[in-house]
């Protein structure tokens, strides 16, 4: 391995949303990284997504594809 060309690896205090903390090895350049968002609280893990309408925006879609439809048809009859 060349010298001088790797990050430095060290022991990182990793601090969860609840305030649990935990050690781990990184490349991360603080001593503590603080998490805004982890299992213990992110909607998809704790079962309270919230679906979004995906029906909606096919629908608007498929409008907006068709009318680029009927614009190229017109082109090309010109």
């Amino acid at each position: 391995m060349k010298k001088g060309i790797h990050p430095y690896y060290r022991t990182v205090d990793v601090v969860m949303t609840d305030g649990s903390v935990f050690k781990t090895r990184s490349c991360y350049k603080n001593d503590r990284m603080v998490l805004e968002i982890d299992s213990k609280s992110h909607p998809f893990f704790t079962g309270k997504q919230v679906l979004v309408d995906t029906a909606g925006r096919v629908d608007r879609f498929n409008k907006r594809f068709e009318k680029a439809q009927e614009i190229m048809e017109a082109r090309r009859k010109k």
